[in-house]
Parts: structure tokens; C-alpha cells; sequence
């Protein structure tokens, strides 16, 4: 693959690039048994669903409140009602484990001299448990969330934040990493130079947006820059 040229500040989308958010059902597995793997990818699901209807339909909510309402319609369609289950889900996204290669990765990128942040779906006291317990802060110059702006991503106000916040007007001299289809392909779209991390073996939506490299952790990352 070719290096990126001219880049200036690498963004992170934060769940499912940094940070492995089926963890929580894996820890659970033996407690909730052989559904655990299916509720969470319905989670997950439904958890994207929940930002773009809301910020379609103009009426947003943190994702703290929308991750909850995405486990009570998964546990609720595999009829799981065990009191008190919900409640140790959420704790433990709050801790969310890092994926192997995300500290030596970022310590690479920051060798670069580079500027480095976070933008994320996720609220701000979601993204600091999150960082803090990954042990991950001192690689981020900024961690950003999208209560900022009050609309989820892909929505181009939310990229267009993440410019400001770096005081940078070139979106071309931002590197966007995400291992979302969807948000790689959005920050595409807006301008970055988009880095998708193909850690789930997916295709390339069929939206507008077309990543600038593929690769298959973020142990690649520094060998574009």
C-alpha cells in the first residue's frame, strides 16, 4: 500500500477500532450460555441503528442512553429477563478492553510526531472510563465526542468537529481510522484520508466513500504515515 501523503493529525474511531465491545457478553458467556455471542451482535446492531434513526429523526440522545436501550431490545428478543444482568452488561462496557495491538500501534503513530485524538459516537464520560482503563491516555492529544455537536456520525458536522478541534483546514491532512465500514466511509466522503482496519472481514459499504488503504490491524497503521 501506498503512504498517506501530507498528513498532519491521525483520528481513531474509538468501539469496535480501539476497543472490543463484545467483551462484556464474552465475560458473561458462561452465565448467559450459548446465545451470548448472537445477543451481542444484536447489541451492536441495533446500538448503530439507534444513532442514525435518532439523528434522522432530530431527536438525539447520549449513547449511554442508547447503548441501554440497544441491550433491552436484545436481551428482550432472546428472552433473557434475569434481574440485574443489564445493569453488569453496561458496567463492564464502561471497561472495555483495548485489542492487542492498540498500545504498541499508537506508540508508533506518536513516534510520528503527530497530532492524535478520538472521535467517537460515545459520550464523554463513557470515552474518559474507557481510555483510563485501557491505560491508554497519554497517546491522545484530543479525545472528542459528538454531544459536541449533538448528532451521531456519519453526519459530516461531526468530522467538520474534529477539523476545528485540531485547527486544522485541510481535511486531507487528517488521517481517519476506523474499523467501521460506514464511518471509514463517511470520513472518506467529508475528505480525511480514511484508513479502514478490516477487523471483522467485511466489504466496503455500497455508500459514497472510498477508504484510502485497508488493513488488518492497526500494527499497519505506521507503515502508511
Amino acid at each position: 500500500m501506498a503512504r498517506l501523503q501530507g498528513i498532519r493529525a491521525v483520528v481513531f474511531d474509538a468501539y469496535g477500532t480501539l476497543f472490543d465491545v463484545h467483551g462484556p457478553m464474552r465475560k458473561l458467556a458462561a452465565e448467559i450460555g450459548p446465545r451470548a455471542e448472537e445477543i451481542s451482535r444484536l447489541w451492536r446492531q441495533k446500538q448503530l441503528e439507534y444513532t442514525w434513526l435518532r439523528s434522522l429523526m432530530g431527536v438525539h440522545a447520549d449513547f449511554w442512553h442508547v447503548t441501554g436501550d440497544a441491550l433491552d431490545y436484545a436481551l428482550a428478543q432472546h428472552e433473557v429477563e434475569e434481574p440485574g444482568l443489564k445493569d453488569e452488561i453496561m458496567a463492564l462496557y464502561l471497561k472495555l478492553e483495548a485489542y492487542p495491538e492498540v498500545a504498541a500501534a499508537l506508540e508508533a503513530v506518536k513516534a510520528n510526531g503527530r497530532l492524535t485524538a478520538i472521535l467517537s459516537n460515545g459520550s464523554p464520560s463513557m470515552l474518559e472510563s474507557a481510555v483510563r482503563h485501557a491505560g491508554l491516555e497519554r497517546f491522545f492529544n484530543f479525545v472528542l465526542s459528538v454531544e459536541d455537536v449533538g448528532i451521531y456520525k456519519p453526519s459530516r458536522r461531526v468530522y467538520r468537529h474534529a477539523l476545528q478541534k485540531l485547527q486544522i483546514h485541510d481535511a486531507p491532512a487528517v488521517c481517519f481510522v476506523s474499523a467501521n465500514t460506514w464511518d471509514a466511509q463517511g470520513a472518506a466522503q467529508f475528505g480525511f484520508q480514511s484508513v479502514r482496519v478490516d477487523r471483522f472481514v467485511l466489504r466496503d459499504d455500497r455508500i459514497p466513500g472510498k477508504p484510502a488503504a485497508l488493513i488488518k490491524d492497526l500494527s499497519e497503521l505506521a507503515g502508511l504515515l
